[in-house]
């Protein structure tokens, strides 16, 4: 049987190449104490694995191992990132740490049971070499005092995914990263109440954390339809900005872009859209085309060897009395 560790055939050798280029031109380089990469990616449906180079027609799942070598390929260019829709089953998370290597880590969160939790975990994926866990792991919930809150747009039950936050440090900085992935619904007001319930919940962190001088970034699938939509506003009601770098960007492979805002990174500024955070953000941010890079005849069977999703990056730089 065919690992992940084994040499690829040559056709999946080329195609490895081609991605490599591309991505050599797509993403930033990793430069040590000047650069930190931050990324987001729902990989869909992350979980068994099909241990062929090549699926067959009857096989099941369709992703197999040239899929995750090109994951892993994508992944290797951030220094975290994290990572919705891993599944209770993790063959393919364990395989791409291992393809990924000794210098690699990760820490995700248990399965979130019940129909609306679709079997779910919610994971980060990070290059120790860069960066290091500094203590912070949980799960955010919503207070008991918001639920029995009789004010009007207080959301009133827990989140169905609940969002999961780490500490990691680099340097002399600490990043806070919080990813979630917000259920979809029936329509999209279904979603507004968690959207503002969790731009609250961050808010309160944030002015707490910005006391500490920690830098705390949120970013995953929002299922956000489009900018300026009830969604977005209540997304951004408490002071959350993405980087305008993302505005025009696809989010799925099925979309042109503009029109949907699904995944996002996004920050806290004060007034004036003044980023509050140590960590500086230069204005480079984007997303990564795998299906220009891995061409396939039929999108939606990529999605399911690949992803549905592309993934957002954005780079920070290091404050300059810190890069050594």
């Amino acid at each position: 049987m065919a690992t992940i560790l084994d040499p690829p055939p040559k056709k999946v050798a080329a195609r490895l190449l081609k991605l490599r280029s591309l991505l050599d031109e797509a993403i930033p380089p990793k430069r040590l104490d000047d650069n930190l990469l931050v990324a987001t990616w729902n990989i869909r449906a992350f979980g068994d694995l099909t241990e062929k180079w090549e699926a067959q027609e009857g096989d099941s799942p369709k992703r197999d191992l040239q899929s995750l070598l090109f994951i892993d390929e994508i992944v290797s260019r951030f220094d975290v990132i994290a990572i919705q829709e891993v599944r209770g089953n993790i063959k393919s998370l364990r395989h791409l740490l291992k393809r990924l290597g000794p210098d690699w880590s990760l820490i995700l969160t248990d399965v979130t049971v019940g129909a609306r939790g679709n079997d779910e975990r919610m994971a980060y994926v990070f290059d120790t070499r860069r960066v290091k866990l500094s203590g912070l792991a949980c799960e955010v919930v919503v207070p008991e005092e918001w639920i029995n809150d009789s004010s009007p747009d207080v959301l009133r039950r827990q989140f169905a995914r609940t969002p999961y936050a780490i500490s990691l440090a680099t340097g002399r900085e600490t990043l806070i990263l919080v990813t979630l992935h917000v259920v979809y619904g029936e329509s999209a007001s279904d979603r507004t109440d968690e959207l503002r319930g969790i731009a609250r919940w961050l808010a309160d962190w944030a002015k707490r954390e910005d006391s500490w001088g920690h830098n705390l970034i949120v970013l995953g699938d929002l299922n956000i339809d489009r900018q300026g939509d009830p969604n977005y506003e209540a997304f951004t009601s408490t002071g959350l900005r993405p980087p305008k770098e993302l505005e025009d960007v696809p989010r799925t492979i099925f979309d042109s872009g503009k029109d949907k805002y699904y995944d996002q990174i996004a920050w806290f500024c004060e007034p004036g859209d003044v980023p509050l955070m140590s960590l500086l953000y230069e204005g480079r941010a984007g997303f990564f085309d795998f299906v220009d890079a891995i061409p396939s005849p039929d999108k939606e069977a990529q999605s399911w060897k690949i992803s549905d999703h592309y993934p957002l990056w954005a780079e920070f730089r290091l404050p300059r009395d810190v890069a050594r």
